[in-house]
């Protein structure tokens, strides 16, 4: 998970998405960013919404009212948000929490930790983080490999390691991510001189 850095001096942390109305009375079904739901989505609690400018909750912040596990999914109520129709206005909005510098979250970094580190697979460096790209679904690292700019998506799959302190994450692409794959007849075995020419 990554947080970015929206204001100035200010971290947040980004927290949860919410990706559809839930019953009549306002719930919303929640994508988890975070290790503690129960202790971060208290009735009480707030949210700054990231959500389309075209959209009436665009600079707004939103509050809890009551939070539960519904047949296996989180589901979470808002003040002010009443029905079925409240809620499917809501829907895709990525929730943030201004974030306490006392209190860290395990696979919680900011963009400005991972911007400059090294892209180390193998034991070998094969790049930097040059940007994170920050999406509903996932986040990309944007990793500069020599003149290239390659998209790695930022999952524990495939950086399994962050490491700030020493300066470097660990990646397991999947092939052909950061090389080109060879075509199939590019793995036939070259005839390197003449010998090898039947007579």
């Amino acid at each position: 998970m990554v947080s970015k850095d929206r204001n100035q001096g200010k971290n947040q942390l980004r927290v949860g998405r919410l990706v559809k109305a839930h019953g009549l009375k306002g719930g919303l079904k929640l994508e988890l960013y975070t290790d503690n739901p129960a202790g971060r989505f208290v009735p009480g609690a707030a949210f700054t919404l990231q959500v389309p400018e075209a959209s009436p909750w665009h600079g707004k912040d939103i509050t809890v009212r009551e939070y539960r596990v519904m047949n296996g999914n989180p589901v979470v109520f808002f003040d002010d948000v009443e029905d079925r129709d409240a809620a499917e206005g809501l829907v895709k909005a990525i929730l943030w929490i201004d974030h306490d510098a006392d209190e860290v979250e395990d696979d919680a970094w900011f963009d400005h930790q991972l911007v400059g580190l090294d892209v180390v697979r193998d034991d070998a460096v094969i790049g930097r983080v040059a940007r994170i790209e920050h999406f509903p679904a996932q986040d990309l690292l944007i990793v500069k490999a020599g003149d290239r700019e390659i998209m790695v998506p930022f999952v524990a799959a495939i950086v399994p390691t962050v490491d700030v302190a020493a300066g470097r994450l660990i990646v397991t692409p999947p092939p052909g991510l950061f090389e080109e794959l060879p075509d199939a007849t590019d793995t036939e075995p070259q005839s390197g001189s003449d010998d090898d020419a039947p007579e």
